[in-house]
């Protein structure tokens, strides 16, 4: 049963990277679709109820600091400086997933000192923070990470930078 339900967890988060695929296909993008969707995967099983809770809020789990880190990205022309622009882009995964590019081009480094970045070092720095991504992740959110990315890789058509 359990199996089942991490394999539908799985197919839901490689369905979620497809529909990121429409949106994000530059290639100066740094973050690829499927370490998106695994970054999702892990931070919240991918869950697109709309959510705000404990200061993070949507399917990636955003802060209201990340989110301006990320510029502040609004949805419909909504000014940053709206009650509700925060709430409104980080429920929205395509708004979501541009804030987390441009946090990555902001912060992007390598966090776990192989010599590359990666979607590892992406993942650590989506959840640990621009200025803390050397610290230690949480054994679940990793395990997520791990699992997803080993399945899911393969399908990727590009590398991260």
């Amino acid at each position: 049963m359990a199996a089942n339900k991490l394999c539908c967890t799985l197919a839901i988060g490689a369905l979620l990277c497809l529909g990121f695929a429409a949106l994000i296909q530059a290639q100066d993008k740094p973050v690829t679709d499927v370490c998106l969707g695994c970054i999702c995967e892990a931070i919240s099983g991918c869950n697109q109820t709309r959510f705000c809770g404990a200061g993070v809020c949507g399917l990636f789990r955003i802060t209201w600091a990340y989110w301006a880190d990320g510029g502040k990205l609004t949805l419909a022309n909504e000014s940053p400086q709206s009650e509700d622009a925060f709430a409104n882009c980080v429920n929205d995964p395509y708004c979501a997933a541009n804030t987390i590019q441009n946090y990555m081009t902001k912060f992007g480094q390598d966090c776990n000192g192989d010599g590359g970045i990666d979607c590892y070092d992406y993942a650590a720095i989506h959840k640990l923070g621009g200025y803390g991504c050397k610290g230690e992740l949480s054994y679940q959110y990793q395990s997520a990470l791990d699992k997803c990315l080993t399945t899911f890789s393969p399908l990727d058509v590009r590398t991260s930078g």
